[in-house]
């Protein structure tokens, strides 16, 4: 279902008019960023009334000054257009009666998404140029959708997928106390290589868009709409979320009690929605982004470039490294909070470092854990980086020395812990306190509390395309108390990228040809797998010459799973951002197949079962 709605939405929601399609005033409006708070029309008795337009617009996707682009936009008669569209939200039961007018004077438009839910791929309306329809029909199925148009004829060499807004159903009996944020797109080549994007959550890119403001103890719902044809790996810093439920343009399903499931990143998939709920514990700022690398780095995901001297990719200011798909959330804490005691921390040393050039990446950097008094060499390098086992529950500190000659950083990705230790420079802390770059020669210590066992990441959050494809990431394992890691059956698998090279050249554990690893038969091994790549997810199979083998799940993003039957056959995807834990007993002797794929990328390594 959902390659097949990829696919639908690649056609559906791509156009080739270049800035939307019609000849342009000398003038055009302004597109105000809609927050989604304000919905659209007047409802009189069980049927809500909206007069909607699409015209042209000037978008300002960044600053308020910032680069301008003229699109297609959609507006509510008599008021200024806006990105997204206005929302629409009604009650389970009511009528929406729309009108919608094509103000293009030359582009026809293909409207999809205004009809009743669950709807089909089918149901779109065209507007001849200049044309007005009138549309009537029950709301349908509570849910989590969105409406778009497409201007003119199809073509994907460009997206303008600002042309989309929510829609939302709510049931009957349920307090509306959420937020909607909806994920627009446009882009188009600046010149035969350069393409130039502009990413926006709620009409305006990070830094420039609305900060999300909150308390400790708040509980916050969201529902998150993907109206672009891209897939996107949503991440919580700091923070588990619960998704409730999980939806696409076509139909929304709350999810079971048993299939609910605590996550910091959600793989979004093209026209997906889901509603989600988080409690903050602890106040600073925190981020939710894409953890695709292209969307949020300020290089690739503005209009506008910073310039390329590379000096804003090492810069205190956020706004200078990450751009695009971001919401920057502070966190206040209420009077008389305390964070609790911080006793008695066990001590670890990283070492971040730059050793002999490796395979295709043009540098190798490193982390490297000091195992005992004395360093290790100041060019010895591990891709990638030493795998931390900490103790649930048990303080760590881990001192952070930058022996490289750049400055760099540390996010502790999937880890709950205090604002000022998760590593985002320029952001991370408060206003009075906030975490700062790690200078060459200099540390940095990071204060993790570890309240629960599992997987979880550590990786750069500084000058990502070079030092994350350079070898900085890593895998954290969280045992029990009273726990040993057995690397007899506990297998830790992480792939990243060896080099910025898009498609990529892939790595498991650093390796282009992973070693055959060798298992004993009749055992329960746990296979721990990473993917913190740039971009690209991952589908993860076991197989013994054709036949697929059968493993059990165990937990998502060092979340253990829902208790129940999760014994299934050997295969799963995951996304940027992910990691996944399976238990694998081999039937018996012989040499089995562990496969990365991604399209025509694989990776294959052996698993010798003795």
């Amino acid at each position: 279902m959902r390659t097949r709605l990829a696919a639908v939405l690649m056609v559906l929601l791509s156009t080739a008019i270049l800035q939307g399609g019609s000849p342009r005033p000398a003038s055009l409006p302004d597109v105000v960023p809609n927050d989604n708070r304000t919905p659209a029309g007047h409802l009189v008795g069980d049927t809500l009334h909206l007069s909607l337009v699409v015209g042209m617009a000037t978008w300002h996707p960044e600053a308020p000054d910032g680069y301008p682009i003229d699109v297609a936009a959609f507006a509510e008669e008599g008021k200024p257009f806006q990105v997204p569209g206005p929302l629409i939200r009604v009650r389970e039961g009511t009528i929406l009666d729309i009108q919608i007018r094509n103000q293009l004077t030359d582009s026809t438009l293909t409207l999809g998404g205004l009809a009743s839910r669950p709807m089909s791929p089918n149901d779109t309306t065209v507007l001849a140029p200049g044309a007005t329809e009138h549309l009537r029909f029950p709301a349908g199925a509570p849910g989590t959708y969105f409406y778009y148009g497409i201007v003119g004829k199809q073509d994907t060499l460009f997206e303008r997928e600002q042309l989309a807004g929510g829609l939302v159903v709510d049931s009957a009996g349920s307090n509306a106390n959420d937020r909607v944020f909806v994920m627009n797109i446009w882009g188009e080549f600046k010149d035969s290589t350069l393409y130039r994007n502009a990413l926006a959550i709620n009409g305006r890119s990070f830094p420039w868009n609305e900060r999300i403001i909150a308390t400790v103890g708040d509980s916050l719902r969201w529902r998150v709409i993907n109206a672009t044809v891209r897939r996107h790996p949503m991440h919580l810093h700091g923070f588990y979320f619960l998704q409730e439920a999980s939806g696409n343009l076509f139909a929304d399903t709350v999810l079971s009690r048993s299939d609910r499931r605590f996550e910091v990143t959600e793989s979004m998939a093209p026209g997906a929605t889901m509603s989600m709920v988080w409690s903050p514990d602890r106040p600073g700022n925190w981020l939710f982004h894409c953890h695709i690398g292209f969307h949020v780095v300020a290089e690739d995901a503005t209009l506008d470039p910073p310039p390329g001297d590379g000096a804003h990719r090492f810069s205190n200011d956020i706004g200078h490294h990450m751009a695009g798909l971001v919401l920057g959330i502070s966190v206040v804490a209420p009077p008389g909070w305390r964070p609790p005691p911080y006793l008695h921390p066990r001590q670890v040393r990283l070492l971040v470092q730059e050793g002999a050039r490796r395979l295709k990446a043009s540098r190798a950097l490193g982390y490297v854990m000091q195992r005992g008094p004395k360093p290790p060499a100041p060019d010895s390098v591990e891709i990638p980086g030493s795998v931390l086992v900490l103790t649930r529950g048990q303080p760590t500190e881990i001192t952070v020395v930058n022996h490289l000659k750049e400055a760099t950083s540390v996010h502790w990705h999937g880890i709950e812990l205090e604002s000022y230790w998760d590593g985002v420079v320029g952001w991370s802390g408060d206003s009075s306190h906030m975490a700062q770059r790690i200078e060459p020669g200099d540390s940095f210590v990071a204060h993790l509390r570890l309240p629960r066992a599992g997987t979880f990441i550590y990786h750069t959050h500084l000058n990502d395309f070079e030092q994350f494809t350079s070898g900085l990431y890593g895998a954290i394992v969280v045992l029990e108390p009273g726990h040993r890691f057995d690397p007899q059956t506990d297998h830790v698998f992480v792939v990243g990228w060896d080099g910025p090279a898009d498609p990529p050249d892939l790595v498991v554990n650093g390796a282009s040809k992973p070693a055959p690893l060798v298992l004993k038969a009749g055992r329960d091994h746990r296979l721990r797998f990473v993917n913190i790549g740039m971009a690209a997810r991952m589908w993860i199979t076991i197989t013994r010459d054709t036949t697929l083998q059968r493993w059990r799940r165990v937990a998502k993003d060092g979340a253990d799973l829902a208790a129940g039957n999760q014994e299934g056959p050997a295969r799963l995807v995951i996304d940027v951002g992910q990691t996944a834990d399976v238990v694998f007993r081999p039937p018996s002797a012989g040499v089995y197949h562990l496969k990365w794929r991604n399209g025509d990328l694989m990776l294959d390594q052996e698993l010798v079962v003795q």
